[in-house]
């Protein structure tokens, strides 16, 4: 058992329906799998389930617990600081998808 630690600015969102939440209320959450560490309080880019950079976002909360399943999860609270503008994206989803992510096919 042990945590993995997220990249400082990257908070991928695998469901669609959790990122629809944040944009449209303005804050969120999202869970992940296995124990992790987010950094409460920092500002992240987010991106969607295609890899694409949306919004920048603040880290509220972040709960690691053994769940009713015996699964390892980690719930993020996050709140949006912005949506990001279309320039912006196009270069964030770039640097992320040559640091992050790999190249883009």
């Amino acid at each position: 058992m042990g945590f993995e630690t997220e990249f400082n600015s990257v908070c991928k969102f695998k469901s669609a329906q959790e990122l629809y939440e944040l944009l449209e209320y303005g804050r969120g959450k999202m869970v992940k799998s296995g124990f992790r560490v987010y950094p409460t309080g920092q500002k992240v880019i987010a991106y969607t389930p295609d890899n694409e950079a949306i919004a920048i976002v603040r880290i509220v909360a972040s709960i690691a617990e053994i769940n009713f399943q015996g699964e390892e999860v980690t719930q993020v609270e996050m709140e949006l600081v912005r949506k990001l503008n279309e320039e912006e994206a196009r270069v964030q989803t770039a640097l992320a998808f040559e640091m992050f992510f790999g190249e883009k096919a």
